[in-house]
């Protein structure tokens, strides 16, 4: 496979990571927020995420989490790539 395809592919998939990794994060900031609500007896008001389902975080929020995971997988994806495929600092090219 051409490397730059290998590339693409490679930081491609870390991005797919960084958005699940961001809607991890996003259900359990939601999870903690609605306990701390419903143990005060508050009322929750939310909107609707992506035009699907209620979330109870504010407007920005909800778009932020998937705008950093995309981000940061991007970004986490070039490190790594440098890291394994250039530098040649992964475990399976140590010397024994």
């Amino acid at each position: 496979m051409e490397t730059k395809t290998k590339k693409k592919i490679y930081v491609g998939l870390t991005i797919f990571l960084g958005i699940m990794l961001s809607f991890i994060a996003h259900a359990l900031l939601e999870v903690a927020i609605l306990r701390q609500a419903f143990a005060e007896g508050r009322i929750v008001e939310g909107t609707y995420f992506l035009r699907v389902g209620w979330c109870a975080l504010p407007f920005w929020v909800q778009y932020t989490f998937p705008v950093l995971g995309i981000v940061g997988g991007y970004f986490l994806g070039q490190y790594w790539w440098k890291v394994v495929y250039i530098q040649k600092r992964h475990w399976r090219f140590k010397k024994k």
